[in-house]
This record gives C-alpha cells, structure tokens and sequence, in this order.
C-alpha cells in the first residue's frame, strides 16, 4: 500500500511542480518519476537543514518543492549545454 501511496503522491507533486514551473509536463510516467526523485531530494533538502516532514500533506509539500528544485535544474543544465 506505501507503493501505491508514494506513487500517487509522485504523481500530484510532479503535476503540480510542471504547473508551478510553467512546463508543459513530462508525461504521467515523468510526473511520477520526477514526483518520486522529488521527494527524495526535498526530504534530503530539508533534513540538512534540520527540518523533518510529518503527515501526508507536508510530505506532499517537500515533494514539490523537491520536484520543483529538480525542474530547476534540469533546464539549467539543458540551457548551459545549449550554450556551449
């Protein structure tokens, strides 16, 4: 059941940070794929800064902020090969 949870909750952060970042979406597969990494890097993000995410929602907000750091850095590093 956690799978299934934690692929849902994948799926709305990666929607949600495609609508925050003014994308056009990477897919169902990709929301859920960067929803997931998302969280992984929101809650690393916020352990480092002592900060620990209790309950499905704030769990639903540290995967958007992580899945919106990731939309960030993913165009970064597309328009900085572009570049060069």
């Amino acid at each position: 059941m956690n799978i299934i949870l934690a692929i849902v909750v994948g799926l709305i952060a990666g929607w949600l940070a495609g609508i925050i970042m003014k994308g056009s979406g990477y897919g169902i597969i990709g929301d859920i794929i960067l929803g997931l990494l998302g969280s992984i890097v929101g809650n690393w993000i916020f352990g480092f800064l002592g900060i620990t995410s209790y309950g499905y929602l704030w769990t639903m907000i540290v995967a958007v902020i992580g899945a919106v750091a990731l939309i960030y850095i993913v165009r970064f590093v597309r328009i900085y090969r572009k570049i060069m």
